[in-house]
């Protein structure tokens, strides 16, 4: 029981590090969409770029939207129109006509031809109402079909057989034709008032019908069969073969799988993201073994990762056209701003390859994506200043711009026509990107990590530490300015991180402020308090610096990385002058006691920081700086920390420490007003 206890103990962290790439598999397979994709890409009018394609299973052939809205709109013109008839009281309409007619006219004009004109109106009324009489028009062809309800039977006749208001007034004029001149428009007009519709149009029942036979059109004609020809190599991409295409395309995207095949789909998208995201991991256990050491750091990493991807395919599974508003450039430079340009280029690679799973189009995505990485990581180092972030910004929709219009012109042999609301998305990404700030902000303080944001922050010299530092010991102070800017100018010749050096060296003799005349740079006045202490309480006060420096930092909240410096500055070198007092007085004396607790540096910023502040502190010793003295004592204290193996973690090269020494000899000639001397 114990012994499998230990095992667990002693590989938790792999165990952990298998338990966040499994994590993050998951969470960007589950949101990934759960249609399938056509793998092709093609463009109405191109010629077929790909192999001769087959049938990959049977299905029909969606009519195209023109081809369907044609058939609606046939199918309503052709289905009849149900009207319905209504029986009138004919002999009440015409006694009303009468008594109306008999009121206008005089008495001997009535008597003369009230019989005439009553027989004429009676045959005109039964021969209308047998037709039917239709006032509510309807915008219809005369040979239309129509279905007319008379109780219970049906008729089929066609419209132009009923008859309309339009048709009255010149039916009446020949049915009282015959009637006294002066007679015949008060007949016309009395008639055509007490006049009512026998036949109105069912609009319910009509737009049932209309439905019905809409409900009757199918979305699709013909079937092509599994392992058919669909298109050949460079044959163009237009009529039925496009309409072909975009059926197949079609498919895929609404194809519902059986438990069997989906499985196995969510299978092979397991493998694949799982070996992308492990990619990551190997890359940063290879080459950045820091963060590989970090669990928090490698969460900060996965996390970006997950958070663009999810963000991604969650806009594709909404609308597709949308994809270029997300931002993907962001994690290259967030990455950037928290380790360096190669994990967050590494970073963005294995981004763009997941999600080429789920974008459309991917050969375009990829390549405009992976453009606009590289431009991300080409552009100014320095992103905490505002200038460098706008024209990085403005450097990646340019790329965007560039790279699809050389793709739509590829595509369509020209740039007539293109879509313009792309290019808007692209300036919205850039919009977007510049939220990077803000974000940066939030993950300092999630997930308790420094930027070069907050580097800038940390190297203004008004901050309160900084101020305390120099009212309570104003030489380590100066020490410090001088260090920061010996380190810097070495970090910026290597392609170290100069901000961090130059942060890193402002803090790292913080801890000497609780003891500050015990350090020979705050000894203005000619007295050491040294001189009355025996060597061994003189070497710890001076290694307590390094324990004060870190628990001040801590105080103010300063962060791992800075504090790092403070630590490893000295690494675990000797306080030789007391070392060799105390052997003076015994040559057993221990010298662990004399000994710095380390760690050695182990990054090339912490090795510059320690280079810095051995050479400027030993500088200050000499009483006849020249170029050559000053060369002696960089090789000579350089060679010595080599020799001690103090750079052993760092990853720094000999090649870098030459380039150091170089760089150090200039700047400290300089500081002390030397000029260089030529050889006779």
């Amino acid at each position: 029981m114990n012994s499998s206890k230990n095992k667990l103990y002693r590989h938790q962290d792999i165990i952990v590090k298998i338990l966040l790439i499994t994590f993050c598999t998951a969470v960007t397979v589950y949101f990934f969409p759960k249609s399938d994709r056509f793998k092709y890409d093609y463009a109405q009018g191109e010629p077929w770029e790909y192999e001769t394609l087959y049938a990959p299973f049977s299905f029909a052939i969606l009519k195209g939207e023109k081809e369907l809205e044609s058939e609606k709109l046939q199918a309503i013109e052709q289905t009849p129109r149900h009207f319905y008839s209504k029986d009138l009281n004919s002999k009440e309409l015409l006694r009303n006509f009468d008594e109306s007619v008999k009121s206008a006219i005089s008495d001997s004009l009535y008597k003369a031809s009230s019989r005439k004109y009553m027989i004429a109106a009676k045959s005109y009324l039964q021969q209308l109402y047998t037709s039917g009489y239709l006032e509510d028009l309807q915008n219809l062809k005369d040979t239309h079909p129509i279905v007319l309800k008379k109780g219970d039977e049906l008729t089929q006749l066609t419209y132009g057989e009923l008859i309309l208001p339009t048709e009255l007034q010149q039916d009446l004029r020949k049915v009282f034709a015959d009637s006294p001149r002066e007679l015949r428009p008060i007949l016309i007009r009395r008639l055509l008032v007490l006049m009512q519709p026998n036949i109105f149009y069912d609009q319910q029942l009509t737009d049932l019908n209309i439905q019905s036979e809409m409900d009757k059109i199918l979305p699709t004609r013909g079937l092509i069969a599994q392992n058919a020809r669909i298109i050949a190599q460079g044959e163009i991409v237009e009529g039925d073969k496009l309409q072909i295409l975009n059926t197949l395309n079609n498919t895929y995207e609404s194809q519902t799988w059986s438990d069997s095949q989906y499985n196995w789909k969510l299978t092979g998208y397991l493998v694949l993201v799982g070996m992308a995201l492990t990619m990551l991991m190997l890359f940063i256990y290879k080459y950045r073994y820091e963060v590989y050491n970090s669990n928090k750091k490698l969460l900060f990493i996965y996390f970006n990762l997950c958070l663009f991807v999810v963000l991604t395919a969650t806009v594709v599974k909404l609308d597709a056209d949308f994809v270029y508003i997300v931002p993907v450039c962001m994690v290259p430079l967030i990455i950037k701003a928290f380790f360096d340009a190669r994990l967050g280029l590494f970073t963005h690679v294995i981004i763009i390859f997941i999600l080429s799973f789920v974008v459309p189009y991917s050969n375009e995505y990829l390549f405009l994506q992976m453009m606009a990485g590289i431009v991300t990581i080409l552009s100014g180092k320095e992103i905490y200043k505002r200038a460098n972030l706008f024209i990085t910004v403005g450097q990646i929709v340019t790329v965007y711009f560039i790279s699809y219009f050389a793709f739509y012109a590829v595509y369509q042999g020209g740039v007539i026509g293109w879509e313009w609301n792309r290019v808007i998305y692209f300036i919205l990404c850039g919009l977007a990107m510049l939220f990077v700030w803000p974000l940066i902000y939030v993950f300092e303080k999630v997930f308790n990590m420094v930027s070069d944001v907050s580097l800038l922050e940390l190297s203004d010299t008004n901050s309160k530490l900084l101020k305390e530092l120099s009212n309570k010991a104003p030489g380590t102070f100066h020490h410090s300015l001088n260090v920061a800017n010996i380190a810097e100018t070495a970090a910026n010749e290597i392609g170290a991180n100069s901000m961090l050096v130059r942060v890193g060296a402002l803090y790292h003799d913080i801890g000497k402020m609780a003891n500050p005349t015990y350090f020979t740079e705050n000894q203005g006045n000619g007295i050491n308090p040294h001189d009355d202490l025996d060597p061994e309480e003189s070497a710890q006060i001076i290694i307590d610096h390094i324990i004060n420096g870190i628990e001040t930092a801590k105080k103010y909240n300063l962060p791992d990385r800075i504090i790092d410096f403070i630590r490893t500055h000295h690494g675990d070198s000797l306080v030789y002058y007391f070392y060799k007092k105390a052997q003076e007085e015994n040559q057993e004396v221990d010298e662990s006691l004399f000994r710095y607790p380390g760690p050695r540096p182990y990054s090339p910023e912490t090795a510059i920081l320690m280079i810095a502040d051995s050479v400027e502190a030993a500088s200050k010793s000499l009483k006849a700086p020249s170029s050559v003295a000053i060369d002696k004592l960089v090789e000579s204290i350089i060679n010595s920390q080599m020799a001690a193996g103090q750079f052993l973690n760092a990853d720094i090269t000999f090649k870098q420490l030459e380039s150091i020494k170089t760089v150090i000899k200039k700047k400290l000639a300089s500081m002390y007003h030397l000029r260089i001397e030529y050889p006779e």
